[in-house]
């Protein structure tokens, strides 16, 4: 070990003292203590993100990616330290971004081995400042130099894993109000460094989920976060020009970050925090970890001139010791969301509403939280939850619901129950847990309306008997929830009469509505979409292949039925190549189905609620033909917005019919979207949402952080 290696041991120790004074002196023994804890706590490596290393062989030339045309610079500064910078570009020629970039590396003085190693890389801008300027000056001549139209600012003691770049210009693209992204940073271990960071009100900052599990979903979801570390982030060129780049009064280095995460607010962008882009930090290898020497000794004195700056700002920012998911989120509102499963949105359209609900809530300001009641891990569809925002729990971070709700319970200003057998096991828990949360129950459907008409037409005595006790499970349900929510005028009025004293408010299915479709001519044939656990759909197919389809086949031979759905049934299975019909089961994109076939059907007998499929049909301009069962609550005339049929020959004469007039098919496919829009979009859902979910009045304003 060379003396350099002590030396470095010496200072992270007394480093370590230093910082544990001062929270000691600021946050009190209690959160100084837990804060060890967790610096020693042992994370287990199933938690600990599976990490890329760059090879360690001796230098020898290569190449970085290089564009005349970058979306993005990467900027690199460098003051010696040349092995920790040949990782971090090897990382980067080994893993290339699908985007565009340059890399632009900023040697502020090195003595070392860096300019004659660099200058040997190709596609590399290397750029020799005269004198060692320092943090701050070397990023703002990186800046100067660069031709993207994001700058991503990078230290070069990190190993940025794959895909990282790609997930941050893909936040842009979502988000076009962000106006910084920053990485999720883990050290070497595969532990959590920093997800986004909080800032209290007296200009102090922590970095969020130090020394957690990057998988616990507190720390997995994108996010709005006070700043995140220059170590790692993105921010448009043109917005980090109009602001003046890193600001000099913090020269050299320290609280630059921070600052500019203040300023990009300020000017009305948002602070986003990306998990899906990893980056490994070796923190304190370029600076030290002593605040008291060094370059490091400048945290402690641009705290002050922080402070100064941005003291009114400050004075909105949680306290030191404040609870990390109350610092984290600040004055948004946090809604729970239960439900049995992760919802699957292209599976169902349950799902399908479920999301846009989410989504819809995060659009309104309110951080959003999702807990299964089977507590799995979905794969891609919890990934899907997180990346829209959504703080999607999960085994093991979940070990069970009473324990989960007894630790997070006291979070939430509401809670959203989905289903009237989820909430009846919930309830006693939520009650005892979150006394202060608006409880409301989301029906999804009425489920007793559904089996009542079911039992009907089946003339099954006991099937109508539990019928009858799942009404009084949803009825007591309803009494005891502060709200309910139901898709369709159909529903409430039913509940003014069986549950006159509750309060109930219509939440229909939510749709966003895309560019129309193909024309007339461009399409063919004819489909079904439903999930087939969902008994009345198989019912529906059953009908219609036995007694429609045939009415249609003899009249237009060449015509053929796509039908759509997971969970496929011996019955409806038997039914594939007979007669044109394609069974498909689950397909993960209906888009070449909405827009290839000409006409969708929805030939239900029985349920309840409004139906997602004829909602989805209508959004891409595709006409649908429906039974009475299969429109109710969803405000459409026959002829105007969609093709109304009740018996086997009326409902093939309207399929036929839409074949063969295109003036009618155009005059529906246009009336439908319309409908849609009026009804179904988000902008169509969200007074309840604000009024019943967000507790905000028509003049208020949620508070967005």
């Amino acid at each position: 070990m060379s003396w350099t290696d002590v030396r470095f041991q010496i200072d992270r120790a007394t480093g370590l003292v230093r910082r544990g004074v001062a929270s000691l002196r600021t946050r009190g023994w209690r959160a100084s203590w837990q804060r060890v804890l967790k610096q020693f706590r042992r994370v287990p490596t199933t938690q600990r993100a599976a990490l890329y290393e760059p090879g360690q062989a001796p230098f020898a030339p290569f190449g970085v990616p290089d564009s005349d045309t970058p979306r993005a610079s990467i900027v690199i500064p460098v003051y010696n330290q040349f092995p920790h910078t040949l990782a971090c570009l090897r990382a980067i020629a080994a893993h290339r971004p699908m985007a565009p970039v340059e890399v632009i590396v900023v040697d502020d003085g090195s003595s070392d081995g860096t300019e004659a190693s660099l200058r040997q890389v190709t596609g590399l801008h290397y750029v020799r400042r005269a004198s060692n300027g320092g943090f701050i000056a070397a990023c703002n001549d990186g800046a100067a130099h660069a031709r993207g139209d994001y700058l991503v600012f990078l230290n070069n003691d990190t190993v940025p894993q794959p895909g990282w770049l790609d997930a941050l210009l893909a936040t842009f693209d979502t988000h076009p109000d962000a106006g910084i992204v920053g990485s999720q940073l883990l050290y070497p271990d595969g532990r959590l460094q920093e997800a986004g960071g909080v800032v209290f009100n007296d200009g102090s900052g922590w970095n969020t989920g130090r020394f957690e599990s990057p998988l616990d979903p507190r720390f997995a979801t994108l996010r709005d976060t006070d700043y995140c570390s220059g170590a790692a982030l993105a921010v448009p060129r043109d917005l980090f020009a109009s602001l003046g780049g890193f600001d000099a009064r913090y020269a050299p280095a320290y609280y630059e970050d921070t600052d500019l995460a203040f300023a990009v607010r300020a000017s009305g962008h948002r602070v986003l925090y990306q998990p899906a882009a990893r980056v490994v930090h070796d923190e304190g290898a370029t600076s030290g970890t002593d605040t008291g020497s060094g370059v490091k000794s400048y945290q402690v004195r641009n705290q002050a001139v922080f402070q100064e700056k941005w003291r009114s700002a400050l004075a909105a920012q949680p306290s030191p010791g404040t609870a990390i998911e109350k610092a984290m989120h600040g004055p948004r509102r946090q809604i729970l969301v239960i439900d049995a499963l992760t919802p699957r949105p292209n599976h169902d359209s349950g799902s399908l509403r479920l999301v846009n609900l989410m989504r819809l809530l995060g659009e309104e300001g309110a951080h959003v939280v999702f807990l299964p009641a089977d507590l799995k891990h979905d794969g891609d569809h919890t990934l899907a939850l997180q990346a829209l925002g959504v703080e999607a729990w999960h085994a093991p971070f979940a070990r069970g619901i009473p324990s989960w709700l007894r630790e997070h319970g006291g979070r939430f200003d509401t809670v959203v129950v989905c289903r009237h057998y989820v909430l009846r096991d919930v309830l006693p828990l939520l009650r005892l847990h979150a006394p202060q949360a608006r409880l409301v129950f989301d029906t999804v459907d009425l489920h007793y309306l559904r089996e009542r008409r079911g039992a009907a037409l089946s003339g099954d005595a006991a099937q109508a008997r539990a019928a009858e006790r799942t009404r009084t499970l949803e009825l007591d349900l309803i009494g005891r929830s502060d709200a309910t929510l139901v898709v369709s005028h159909v529903e409430r009025d039913l509940l003014r009469e069986d549950a006159p004293g509750a309060r109930v408010e219509i939440l229909s299915n939510l749709h966003h509505v895309p560019d129309p479709g193909p024309g007339f001519d461009a399409r063919k044939d004819v489909m079904f979409v439903g999930g087939f656990r969902h008994p009345p759909n198989v019912d529906a197919v059953l009908w219609f292949a036995e007694d429609v389809w045939p009415r249609i086949r003899a009249r237009a031979p060449d015509l053929r039925f796509h039908c759509i759905g997971g969970d496929v049934p011996d019955a409806i299975a038997a039914l594939h190549g007979r007669d044109g019909i394609e069974v498909h089961g689950h397909v993960p994109d209906l888009h070449p189905y909405l827009q290839g076939c000409r006409v969708a059907v929805a030939p239900l007998r029985y349920g309840a609620g409004v139906k997602g499929k004829v909602n989805q049909s209508m959004a891409h301009g595709q006409p649908v033909v429906a039974t009475p069962c299969a429109v109710e609550g969803m405000h459409l005339t026959d002829g105007e917005d969609v093709r109304v049929a009740d018996t086997a020959a009326a409902f093939a004469d309207a399929v036929l019919r839409l074949q063969a007039d295109e003036a009618l098919w155009d005059r529906l496919a246009a009336n439908a979207r319309r409908n849609v829009e009026r009804h179904f979009s988000l902008d169509a859902g969200r007074d309840v949402v604000r009024r019943v979910l967000l507790h905000v009045d028509e003049t208020e304003t949620p508070p967005v952080r």
